[in-house]
């Protein structure tokens, strides 16, 4: 089989080790890097700039970084 030289994306990055390994658990908005075993929980807040947004509690991973700094949605629990 042909290498076809795209990067996989194994997961968001973890904010505390820069790991692409974070997987969902079985909570709501609850996260847990595979990689430093830390767990995060996403906020309507963002811990950067402070922008408030609505949370759609999905397993789509889009939502863990905000739409006005950039920053990541996932605050260490």
């Amino acid at each position: 089989m042909a290498e076809t030289g795209t990067p996989v994306s194994t997961g968001p990055i973890c904010p505390r080790c820069g790991a692409e390994c974070l997987r969902p658990t079985n909570l709501p908005g609850r996260y847990r890097c595979i990689s430093c075993l830390r767990r995060f929980e996403l906020r309507s807040d963002c811990p950067d700039c402070g922008n408030h947004a609505t949370i759609a509690r999905m397993t789509d991973t889009a939502n863990v970084q905000c739409r006005n700094c950039g920053g990541s949605m996932l605050r260490e629990i």
